[in-house]
């Protein structure tokens, strides 16, 4: 096997992967996206909202933007982000404050809520590990391949801020590893 890499960006990476299955590629591409954990916001408490938006609406917005996922963090670990805005402005991730000064907010630039003059939220947002196969907002990024010659791909990998594209890949191929591991270690008994 021979592993060859094209670009390697914070953001995304390339690489060349020689004589491997249309197997193992898949089960990369499905591990990297679907069973790699992530923080996310999963739960918002609004304590005041007198904005002309739904609580529900504003959560789901939260939900989406990208935290930064460090290693060493389980799916037990919870941090708790908090928003007091006031109008008139324009709110954006960035005035998400959070708990853990490791895990924050990947991209401050994310428009959340514009609040008209006399308008206010005040809330906290629990975020919590997840991964892409129980919901989008837990998905690190994307990744596909592409068939060249033979047992030959490339592999594109894209990472939405909470990781970099080149942690997304090792990530998966611990759990790959792992879980392999895991079946050798239940064959023995």
């Amino acid at each position: 096997m021979k592993v060859s890499v094209i670009e390697n960006l914070p953001g995304v990476m390339r690489l060349d992967v020689n004589s491997i299955s249309f197997g193992l590629a898949n089960a990369i591409r499905r591990v990297a996206t679907g069973e790699v954990g992530c923080f996310a916001v999963d739960k918002v408490t609004f304590y005041e909202n007198t904005s002309s938006i739904f609580d529900e609406y504003i959560a789901h917005r939260i939900g989406l933007v990208p935290i930064l996922t460090p290693k060493g963090y389980g799916e037990t670990d919870t941090v708790v982000f908090s928003l007091e805005i006031e109008g008139p402005v324009t709110s954006y991730s960035k005035d998400l404050k959070g708990s853990d000064k490791e895990v924050a907010v990947a991209n401050g630039k994310i428009p959340l809520i514009k609040l008209a003059e006399g308008q206010k939220i005040r809330a906290d947002c629990k975020a919590v590990i997840g991964n892409g196969n129980r919901s989008a907002k837990f998905q690190p990024g994307i990744v596909t391949y592409k068939a060249k010659e033979g047992s030959d791909f490339e592999f594109y990998v894209e990472s939405f801020g909470q990781m970099p594209a080149n942690e997304m890949i090792k990530r998966a191929l611990d759990i790959i590893s792992s879980d392999l591991k895991e079946i050798h270690k239940e064959l023995k008994k």
